[in-house]
């Protein structure tokens, strides 16, 4: 399970990684809870949707590998 980071006033950490330092994507699932999930939302949102969020470790070979 992943979530984002937080400073001590509450704002998210950001930082910029560069394209030659991703190693590969990640399936990600957004934990949800009790709520529906909104028909509108974009395959960009789920990051600033959800706090927290579980990584697929059997999407594919490699992120098993990475994850595990």
């Amino acid at each position: 399970m992943v979530e984002p980071e937080f400073d001590e006033n509450g704002n998210h950490l950001v930082t910029v990684i560069h394209l030659d330092s991703s190693l590969c994507p990640a399936h990600l699932i957004g934990i949800y809870g009790a709520e529906f999930i909104p028909y509108d939302l974009k395959y960009t949102d789920p990051l600033s949707a959800f706090s927290a969020l579980y990584v697929n470790k059997f999407s594919d070979y490699h992120a098993h590998q990475l994850v595990f």
